[in-house]
């Protein structure tokens, strides 16, 4: 049936009434559906399960589905049979119908297609366990790597490198080897590695019997010609290559780093070049997504086809997860010659894309309705708000807010009872600090990183 002749039936709770009303009067319009909205004897809709809801639920007649918040506990198909016809859960925010009900077309969101290779460097390889080496490699491919970049270290080569390189080709890896030693590279192309990071004036006649890929770097930052000329030599000798002009730190040169690739790239229109982003990730003090995000950014409008990174220190630990979120956005952003935004929200971490506040009057309104003494927890214009029984506590410190709750109960509080308001408003007081946006009982909204909340917590607050 199309969406113009929909009717739906919302269930809701007497808390959410007004709000709900006033949404579904703007939303219908545009969504192209009728509702009609069911006020069930309960304040907290998120307190439902679906077999309470069978015994209240009156369907009108010509309703084509029935939609029940997204917390209600249950199974649909009884609650189905009972009412006639289809149910489904919605959001569990009800400021989330909009989005429920956006349809936006699925090419516009398809974040599948990408053309950036990740290569994810295990650092100081000759120190790992080869166990834990092979069980980092398999975590790093998970993550979205395409090939294992195998890092040695300086001084005599590697004797375990081929065994090494084989362990991880045995356990389904691509390999790259990083190292300068011909005969380190040697036994590592033997054992199956398909790219060699890197080399320049110092081993490139080298790599003409290695039979694989390399990547060319300059000699010197400051002498661009010698990329020139080992780009030259691989060229005659027929060694397949990609370019990096190797991008700098901030302070050390990272603007003129950003022309060096973009003369590359206009001196040679075709050659397929490679980034060591790990440059930048890792030496800045910032969180490692928007710099990702950036770095690919560049990437992919230049048409560098591989980016080299590592996950050493811990403010880029997820720097693998995060390329392969980024180099999608960018993709699609690119493709479409649209900017990137509005296109994914895995890499809004640390503030949430918007807020969508109640508001003093209408927190006013819903404390007004309740009769019983369960808390409910808003936190919105730097305040935690607890409502109960017909009232409102505001404050910016939860501790102030237990002491008024604690008064409110004679000076004594249910230990499980405590311990939820103070898990509850550590949670809201982090969403005040960040800008973020707090829902009672969900796990507050960390991108790619959230860790949904378990329901046992509504299930324990039906006793308060």
């Amino acid at each position: 049936m199309s969406a113009q002749t929909e009717r739906i039936h919302f269930v809701t709770g007497r808390l959410a009434e007004h709000a709900l009303r006033q949404l579904l009067d703007e939303l219908a319009p545009q969504a192209g559906f009728a509702f009609s909205l069911q006020v069930l004897p309960i304040s907290v809709a998120a307190l439902m399960s679906t077999d309470w809801v069978a015994r209240h639920l009156h369907v009108p007649p010509g309703t084509t589905r029935v939609l029940i918040p997204g917390y209600c506990n249950g199974e649909l198909e009884s609650l189905a049979a009972a009412a006639g016809t289809p149910v489904e859960r919605g959001p569990r925010d009800l400021r989330q119908l909009p989005a429920h009900f956006g349809r936006p077309q699925a090419a516009s969101r398809d974040l599948s297609a990408y053309n950036i290779q990740i290569l994810a460097e295990i650092n100081h390889a000759p120190r790992w366990d080869r166990e834990e080496l092979v069980r980092e490699a398999r975590r790093l491919i998970a993550q979205g790597a395409d090939l294992i970049d195998v890092g040695c270290e300086p001084g005599e080569p590697w004797g375990g490198v081929g065994d090494c390189v084989r362990a991880l080709r045995d356990a389904g890896c691509r390999v790259s080897i990083d190292s300068f030693h011909p005969e380190e590279v040697r036994q590592a192309v033997a054992a199956g590695a398909e790219l060699v990071l890197s080399v320049n004036a110092t081993n490139r006649r080298a790599a003409v019997d290695w039979g694989c890929e390399v990547v060319a770097i300059p000699d010197s930052l400051q002498v661009l010609d010698s990329l020139d000329e080992t780009i030259r030599f691989l060229t005659d000798h027929g060694v397949a290559f990609r370019v990096d002009p190797i991008v700098e730190p901030v302070g050390c040169g990272f603007a003129a780093s950003l022309w060096r690739y973009s003369d590359v790239r206009r001196n040679n229109p075709d050659v397929p070049m490679l980034m060591g982003i790990g440059n930048l990730t890792e030496m800045t003090d910032a969180d490692s997504a928007a710099i990702n995000l950036l770095l690919l950014g560049f990437c992919q409008e230049l048409g560098i086809g591989s980016v080299l990174t590592t996950q050493v220190i811990n403010w880029a630990r997820s720097s693998v997860r995060e390329c392969d979120l980024a180099r999608r956005i960018v993709h699609l952003a690119v493709r479409q010659r649209v900017p990137p935004k509005h296109v994914s929200a895995d890499l809004v971490l640390l503030r949430d894309e918007r807020l969508r506040p109640f508001g003093t009057q209408q927190l006013d309104e819903l404390a007004a309705q309740i009769r019983d003494r369960n808390v409910r927890i808003f936190a919105e214009n730097g305040e935690i708000h607890v409502l109960r029984a017909g009232r409102r506590y505001a404050a910016a410190d939860p501790f102030d807010l237990f002491e008024r709750l604690l008064a409110d109960d004679g000076g004594r509080f249910d230990p499980a009872h405590a311990f939820y308001l103070g898990y509850e408003m550590c949670k809201a007081l982090t969403a005040l600090t960040l800008s973020k946006e707090y829902r009672q009982d969900e796990a507050l909204d960390w991108g790619y990183l959230t860790a949904e909340e378990n329901f046992h917590r509504l299930e324990r607050r039906k006793h308060y």
